[in-house]
């Protein structure tokens, strides 16, 4: 069994259901708040969010982001030679502690690079609470070396099972 997609694993149209869920907990959003200096109350303080118009402490967007992708990695790039660009990220709803976060993607575009080798993925990922309530859109850009790649050897990764 080989690790991971190449270029050719994947078609326009295609959807990729990722699993599994993260539930976001009081602790995660805490720390991810602390460690990227962001010192909104809103994120941290608890008596502070309960005065603002949903109540209570919003999870961090870019945590959200980041476990997003995170998720992805398996289906989409875990191969993958470059996440090129992050062309939009938008924040469709609020994530809240406790909230399991689901992704799911599809393919829009895909496009061969001049080198012949690799290719560019284009595509949606969709972010959604366990209330399927779509919580956040990213749309981005994924560089994917081809099966021919001349950095791959024989197309395995190191310790991939099917080597």
């Amino acid at each position: 069994m080989s690790i991971g997609r190449y270029f050719e694993d994947f078609t326009v149209g295609q959807e990729i259901k990722h699993w599994p869920g993260r539930t976001i907990s009081q602790t995660d959003n805490t720390w991810f708040s602390l460690l990227t200096q962001n010192q909104h109350p809103v994120h941290i303080d608890a008596n502070y969010a309960e005065n603002t118009q949903h109540g209570q402490n919003l999870v961090n967007g870019l945590l959200v982001l980041a476990i997003a992708i995170g998720q992805t990695v398996n289906d989409i790039s875990l191969r993958g030679i470059a996440n090129l660009d992050y062309e939009s990220v938008t924040h469709d709803g609020p994530t809240f502690h406790g909230d399991t976060i689901y992704t799911k993607s599809r393919i829009l575009e895909t496009r061969e690079t001049s080198k012949g080798d690799r290719g560019v993925l284009y595509l949606e990922t969709e972010v959604t609470n366990q209330r399927d309530e779509r919580v956040m859109t990213v749309r981005r850009h994924v560089l994917i070396p081809k099966k021919n790649h001349a950095t791959l050897g024989e197309g395995k990764m190191p310790n991939d099972p099917g080597s």
